[in-house]
Order: C-alpha cells, then sequence, then structure tokens
C-alpha cells in the first residue's frame, strides 16, 4: 500500500444491492460520515466525529458501496500537494517520490493503488482535477448544483463541488449518477436539464421521469463532429514536455473524427488573483466557528476568552490555513473590500463571460489539467505562490461554475500528464462523451 492515502480506515457497508454494490470506494477527509472521525486533514479536527452523513455519503450506501477509509487530505482542502496535512504527505503511487497533487490527493491515490474502486473528493479550484492528473487517473468536477454539499465541510462556499474519480471515464460517470441530483437540505442544488444534445454525436432526447439513461450511459467515445476549442492562454508557459503529451491526445480525437480551433480567454490572466481572493475571503467567514469551544481542538480556558480562542486556532490550524485566513480577513475588512473582493467577483463575471463566449463557437475547450508534472515530494513547500500558479488551468472553471473532466493524456519523463476537457453548465455528458474517448 501507497504511504499515507487514508487517515482513518474504516469499513462502512452499504445496502445489499445497488449500482454500486460490491464496488470500494475512498472518501475525502472532508466529507461527514456518521460515527467515523472527520478531521478535513487538521489538528482542530483531529478528534472530530460527525454525528450525520453527507447526503453524497447516505446515496453512497443506499447504492450499496463499501466505502473503505477517509482519505488524506491537504488542511482543510487548502492546498496543491496533499502535503499541508496535519497527518503527513501522502507518497504518488503513479510516481513514487512525487505528489499525489490536492488537495484530494490520497482520494486519487487510493484509486491510483488500487486501495479504492473509486473515490469522493472535492475541487474548489481544482482538488479533484489536478490529483486526477498527478496520479494518472479520472476526475470529474461536476457543474455547480449538480451535487449536494450538505456535509461537505465548508472552505469556499461558492465555489466547490463534490466529484468523483474513476480508473476510467465510464467509472467516474457511474459514481457520479449515484451522488447527482437536488437535495433539500442544500438550497444551492438542481436537477440538470436534460436538454437534447444533438452536437458530438448524441441523439439522446430530453430526460424524462423513470428514463433509465445515465452519465455512465454517455461514454460511447463517439467523437465524430466534435469541436474543441483550445484556449491559447492555457498552454502559454506550460512544461514543454506537458505540452507535447497535450497535443499527441488531441491527435487522437482528431484521428476519432474531433476537430479543434484555437479560441481565446483573455480572463484568465486574473483568475488566479480573483480566485485566491474570493476563496480566502470565504474561508476566514467559514473558518470562523473553529473556536474550541463547540467542537474541535480546545485552547483551554484560563480566564480570557480572546486568548483563549486564539490559543485554540494557533495550536489547531498549520501555515498554509493561517496564511489564508489572514489574507481572506484583511481582504473583507473595512476599506479594503471594494478594492480587493468586489474586484475579484467583477473578474469572475468577466471569466464566466469569456467561456460562454468561447463554448458558443465549441462543443468543449480543452487544455493541459496542470501546466507541470507532478512535483517532487518537499519541492514546492517553500514557495506558496508557485503553488498558486500551478492552478491556472483550473481555477478558471470554478469560478464559472461550469463541469470539467480531467482525464490521463500520457506521461512526460515517465510522468502523468492530465488533458482537461471544460463544457456548458450541466454539459457532463457531453464531457463523458468526448473524455472516454482516451480513458
Amino acid at each position: 500500500m501507497s504511504d499515507n492515502i487514508f487517515i482513518t480506515e474504516e469499513q462502512i457497508e452499504g445496502a445489499d444491492d445497488g449500482p454500486l454494490a460490491g464496488r470500494t470506494v475512498a472518501v475525502k477527509d472532508n466529507i461527514s460520515t456518521e460515527g467515523v472521525r472527520t478531521t478535513c486533514g487538521s489538528k482542530m479536527l483531529e478528534d472530530y466525529v460527525p454525528p450525520y452523513d453527507a447526503t453524497v455519503v447516505s446515496r453512497l450506501k443506499n447504492a450499496g458501496a463499501t466505502i473503505v477509509g477517509k482519505a488524506n487530505m491537504d488542511e482543510f482542502g487548502m492546498g496543491t500537494t496533499t502535503e499541508t496535512s496535519y497527518f503527513g504527505e501522502t507518497d504518488n503511487p503513479a510516481a513514487p517520490g512525487h505528489v499525489p497533487g490536492g488537495s484530494s490527493g490520497g482520494s486519487a491515490a487510493a484509486v491510483a493503488a488500487g486501495e479504492a474502486d473509486l473515490a469522493l473528493g472535492s475541487d474548489t479550484g481544482g482538488s479533484v482535477r489536478c490529483p486526477a492528473a498527478f496520479c494518472g487517473v479520472v476526475g470529474i468536477k461536476p457543474t455547480y448544483g449538480l451535487v449536494s454539499r450538505y456535509g461537505l465541510v465548508a472552505y469556499g462556499n461558492s465555489l466547490e463541488q463534490i466529484g468523483p474519480f474513476g480508473e476510467t471515464v465510464e467509472d467516474a460517470a457511474a459514481l457520479l449518477d449515484v451522488i447527482a441530483g437536488s437535495d433539500e437540505r442544500d438550497a444551492t442544488t438542481r436537477e440538470a436539464p436534460r436538454a437534447s444534445d444533438s452536437r458530438a454525436g448524441s441523439t439522446r432526447e430530453t430526460r424524462s421521469e423513470g428514463d433509465d439513461s445515465s452519465y455512465a450511459a454517455a461514454a460511447t467515445g463517439d467523437v465524430d463532429g466534435l469541436s474543441i476549442g483550445v484556449p491559447t492562454e492555457l498552454l502559454e508557459g506550460a512544461d514543454e514536455g506537458v505540452v507535447e503529451t497535450f497535443w499527441d491526445a488531441i491527435g487522437e480525437l482528431e484521428d476519432r473524427g474531433a476537430e479543434y480551433h484555437e479560441v481565446s480567454l483573455p480572463s484568465v490572466e486574473h483568475a488566479v488573483e480573483a480566485y485566491y481572493v474570493i476563496a480566502m475571503s470565504e474561508a476566514s467567514s467559514n473558518l470562523a466557528r473553529f473556536d474550541g469551544v463547540r467542537y474541535g481542538h480546545s485552547g483551554g480556558y484560563d480566564g480570557n476568552w480572546n486568548e483563549t480562542f486564539a490559543k485554540a486556532r494557533e495550536e489547531g490550524f498549520g501555515d498554509e490555513v493561517k496564511r489564508r485566513i489572514l489574507l481572506g480577513t484583511y481582504a473583507l475588512s473595512a476599506g479594503y473590500h471594494d478594492k480587493y473582493y468586489k474586484k475579484a467577483q467583477d473578474a469572475r463575471a468577466w471569466v464566466k463571460q469569456d467561456f460562454d463566449e468561447a463554448l458558443s463557437e465549441a462543443d468543449v475547450l480543452a487544455s493541459p489539467t496542470m501546466p507541470v508534472p507532478p512535483f517532487e515530494l518537499g519541492e514546492s513547500l517553500d514557495d506558496p505562490l508557485k503553488l498558486y500558479l500551478a492552478d491556472a488551468n483550473t481555477v478558471p472553471v470554478n469560478l464559472a461554475d461550469l463541469p470539467a473532466i480531467s482525464v490521463p493524456a500520457g506521461e512526460t519523463d515517465g510522468l502523468p500528464v492530465g488533458l482537461q476537457l471544460v463544457g456548458p453548465a450541466f454539459g457532463e455528458e457531453r464531457l463523458i462523451r468526448a473524455a472516454s474517448a482516451l480513458a
């Protein structure tokens, strides 16, 4: 078994039968599991045991899946390498000595190592797609609102979605079938509109009540006539080997009948800054609840509540989490709100507009998932900015609330490279059809 994939190994049995009967699933450790500790990779929640299941966990159990453990992750989802976990780093089974990506690194590593058939992660700015690319597996970031976030410990509410990992596109899509759908406990969820999709070789009509079509059924690999837009900005500055591997994969799709043309997303130049201002602001607000009083690491009351809270947070949070809380609090503070947070939201609207425009000229957009191959363990810890910039190809998708999938594209110098496909809102079936031509 590869190092440190799980924070807690615990077998949770599902129903006797169902679409996932006999399949094992690793669940990222920021998704609540009743009676099984959920740490978010943090000392703050080292002993926290939720009294309820997240909606996605209930759906897994009802579908007959067996949960085999809570997967390691960057603390509170903050990181790109799974090295900020209080419980130690996870090695990459597909490239030993390298990071598995983050923040859902343990989930991707579980699938890559064969420790689980499938896995759930969460994606706030690429946290499913990055580890999928680095570990050579498939990862789907669903459209915002397709999957319930009830029971997901919040980091950036307006950005994050729970998403599936699998060895193949069809496997990941089968897991998406189980977890997708509206939830009365999460007001941001909605049913996906199932309009006819005549592009990309599909003849599916609108999905009606009782229709047994599924995301998994869309994994036909039929890309005849598919129009692929390649945003030139997402190739600039990427590692040479990554770019070569990306074009090889595009060539493979062309051989199967797809065609590509270049498109432009000028706003992505500002997407990383906008993303981190919004995500850190939401994190500073969400993590305010961890004061060591109701739950979490205690600061030990000594007569002064302010000092008690400060001590709990100083001891309970790691460096990266503290950095993001401080930056987020600063961005929201009086006098700076308009200068930073409001500007970031304006940039977000611009990013959405750019994607809508590009997708009006193409069925899907394609780019390398990550502009670099997996870092060596320990290589990037001293340079947070380098890590933030590594998210350049994934964060714009979260700002635009769109679905995306990362599939293995090949290798460069023996290290996995992922290809990212982005589709229109609730265009998961189109993405799955296209991606299944490669995996």
